[in-house]
């Protein structure tokens, strides 16, 4: 499904201080943000085809705000200019991604930051979520667990149109554990415009992820997908030939940090049905990886998907926050 939503005048930064429609706008912070361009995805090596992902550059970012990190969800505005992100703290970010020629991201210009607020204006925290279709955004919330919808005012600022619990046991969810993912079916399948929630770790009774989709109807079912080592899910978008992509992250003592990218048929969401599919990457700390949480899907002019990928630095000097791209380019050949 197409996603036209247009992003806030807060990536025309000064032009949105200057005007009117500032005084009635979101108190907006504007970040200086300094990129390191990452050359090469695996640590000392020039090699750039991953199986049938092909490495099409990378950001280390640091932001002149305290605020600036922790990002959880992320999406571009098609053709891949702009950029919208959610921080598990409580802010939007919105801000242009400046490419080279070869469209290799080169820094973050334009950026600018505020608070998430629900109706009452009360800010709100643990959004881990986001997908967007037309000028509809859904995010979904950990802890309390909810999707919560939001439409664009004038100015391009997202504003809560309502919220409800998943459709799901709620009993059944982990507090800290509830839908990292939430993605729109693309148009041209069976389920088109329904929205598909990814738990991160509640578990059935089966020990795999809890998930739904609702259809625009507002009927939905339950599925599964069938966990695969110790990797947690963190999100996932759906490319344009209605297959599910689910970005996972590993992360303990004995086996280290680790992502992980899933490919999920696009038949085989079904209500009862417990889904898997073939790893397009997986990768540990051999790579330029931190703790990657949100997953973008956008179509290269060529036609080709290219898949951009942030991580959460949870405010910790320790942690990164990186933006990775990689094109689905399909298998190596292998011929000669």
């Amino acid at each position: 499904m197409s996603v036209t939503f247009r992003l806030p005048a807060a990536v025309s930064l000064a032009a949105l201080l200057l005007s009117g429609a500032a005084a009635a706008a979101p108190d907006v912070i504007p970040v200086e943000v300094t990129a390191r361009p990452i050359e090469h995805f695996r640590i000392g090596s020039d090699r750039q085809r991953f199986g049938e992902l092909e490495f099409a550059g990378g950001l280390d970012l640091s932001g002149s705000s305290r605020h600036f990190g922790a990002l959880s969800a992320v999406h571009l505005h098609p053709g891949g200019s702009r950029m919208m992100a959610v921080a598990d703290t409580g802010f939007w970010l919105a801000a242009n991604i400046d490419r080279d020629p070869d469209g290799r991201p080169v820094g973050l210009s334009d950026v600018a930051m505020w608070e998430m607020t629900n109706g009452a204006g009360k800010w709100e925290t643990d959004a881990e979520g986001m997908t967007a279709t037309g000028d509809t955004i859904f995010v979904s919330y950990e802890r309390t667990h909810r999707i919560a919808e939001f439409a664009l005012d004038d100015d391009g600022f997202p504003v809560l149109r309502r919220e409800a619990p998943p459709p799901v046991a709620l009993h059944e969810l982990r507090t800290n554990r509830g839908f990292e993912a939430v993605a729109i079916v693309p148009d041209g399948q069976p389920l088109a415009g329904s929205l598909v929630g990814v738990s991160e770790k509640s578990l059935d009774g089966n020990r795999n992820i809890m998930a739904f989709l609702r259809r625009p109807d507002g009927s939905s079912f339950e599925f599964s997908v069938k966990r695969v080592g110790e990797f947690d899910v963190t999100d996932g978008q759906f490319l344009p030939d209605g297959d599910l992509v689910l970005l996972e992250r590993r992360f303990n003592i004995t086996d280290g940090v680790a992502m992980r990218l899933r490919r999920i048929a696009a038949g085989a969401i079904a209500e009862g049905a417990t889904v898997d599919g073939e790893v397009l990457l997986e990768a540990d700390l051999l790579y330029q990886i931190d703790n990657m949480e949100g997953l973008s899907i956008t179509v290269d002019p060529d036609g080709t998907p290219r898949l951009t990928i942030v991580s959460d630095d949870n405010h910790s000097i320790l942690q990164r926050n990186l933006l990775l791209e990689f094109r689905l380019v399909g298998a190596e050949d292998r011929s000669g």
